[in-house]
């Protein structure tokens, strides 16, 4: 992160205070949760860092045996994890009530601090695994990379398609940005949810080589219960469920979670909101050895893509700009380090946006962990406020 002070800063600020500073939650409690976080994407540098921060508080040792030792406070909060992670469309307001009814109830502000804390690992470990950061050798899975052929099914959709190459080159990319930013194209709203959809039922033929992949065992997988739930496409979940499309029109950050968020956990908000915009704004006016470039449609694209993949739709957008901009290569990339970050592998980075610097890459790795991030917290924000009302 370092290529990137302006995010730098903010980032730890944020991190800093969801781990050490004022909140409801014990310094050890809030370990153990990022240690559960970190566990369900198999990010074993993350889990041996967060193991020796526990620690460092005093955090009781036999918890690190597993889920089974720890208070059932904690294990309730497994849920939770597991759906977050990966489906967090499923996330509804009953999840809050079963956390905060019973013998061992948490607060409100306790489910707030913890699902803020789940969410930042969850998407902190898409960016290790994007940045290729492993443990040193000498630890346990230290320096290993899956080696995995995936076959990629991807089908030319009418009118929503455009034709894609396998590594789009800067130039090119710069030319097609050019040529939207010029455009004002009128599209209807039924055109723009046409393409929405395209979009989403394209990504779900992207990487369907996973579906039935099995990794390694891994020791960090006691810190969390059934390994075998994991992302499945929210195309067809739209289809086979009642599962609907998260409209940002209907709730969005900025105009509904950042205030209830500031209202449940002071000053979370008001960090989290930085780093979002940030993350979305933050621009170098370059791409690969081109200067003086506009890439506000290129970064939009990511955004968007991103948060297309967990369901949420922005009204105001038109999803055909994503095929134009971004190559297979660079999709199937930016869906594995978000839905399935532990299979990554190092020809993935090797073999996307070869034109770009690495410092650039970079910077797609932390849109990636933000908007990802903002999808899980919109999930979980809108539902407690279904449970507040």
């Amino acid at each position: 992160m370092g290529y990137h002070p302006q995010y730098l800063d903010p980032f730890l600020r944020t991190q800093n205070y969801i781990l050490k500073g004022d909140g409801p939650l014990p310094f050890d409690y809030r370990h153990y949760i990022a240690i559960m976080a970190s566990a369900r994407h198999r990010c074993t540098y993350l889990v041996k860092l967060q193991i020796q921060e526990f620690l460092r508080q005093e955090g009781n040792k036999e918890w690190l045996n597993g889920l089974h030792q720890v208070p059932q406070k904690l294990r309730d909060l497994d849920e939770l994890n597991k759906i977050l992670a990966h489906q967090p469309w499923l996330f509804n307001k009953s999840h809050i009530e079963k956390l905060t009814k019973g013998k061992d109830n948490w607060s409100l502000s306790e489910v707030i601090h913890a699902i803020i804390l789940l969410a930042h690992f969850h998407c902190l470990s898409t960016f290790v695994f994007g940045c290729g950061i492993n443990p040193e050798i000498d630890l346990n899975e230290g320096h290993t990379f899956q080696h995995v052929t995936v076959p990629c099914n991807t089908q030319a959709i009418n009118d929503c398609d455009s034709t894609q190459v396998d590594d789009v080159g800067v130039e090119l990319l710069m030319l097609k940005m050019k040529t939207i930013s010029e455009q004002h194209e009128e599209s209807t709203q039924e055109e723009r949810l046409m393409c929405f959809q395209k979009e989403q039922n394209q990504s779900a033929e992207l990487i369907s080589g996973f579906d039935n992949m099995s990794l390694p065992k891994s020791d960090v997988q006691r810190y969390t219960s059934d390994p075998d739930f994991s992302y499945q496409d929210f195309a067809r979940h739209r289809e086979a469920s009642e599962i609907t499309t998260f409209r940002i029109q209907d709730y969005s950050w900025e105009d509904h979670g950042f205030s209830l968020l500031n209202r449940l956990y002071n000053d979370a908000g008001t960090f989290l909101d930085e780093k979002f915009k940030i993350a979305y704004d933050m621009t170098y006016h370059r791409m690969g050895s081109k200067n003086n470039v506009d890439t506000s449609t290129f970064r939009r694209a990511i955004w968007n893509y991103i948060q297309c993949l967990y369901g949420i739709r922005h009204d105001d957008y038109n999803y055909k700009e994503v095929n134009e901009l971004l190559e297979k290569n660079l999709k199937t990339n930016i869906k594995t380090l978000c839905c399935y970050p532990e299979r990554t592998t190092k020809s993935d980075y090797d073999n996307v946006m070869r034109e770009f610097r690495h410092s650039e890459k970079v910077h797609v790795n932390i849109m990636m962990l933000e908007a990802r991030m903002q999808a899980e917290l919109l999930y979980a924000l809108r539902a407690i406020m279904r449970y507040m009302t």
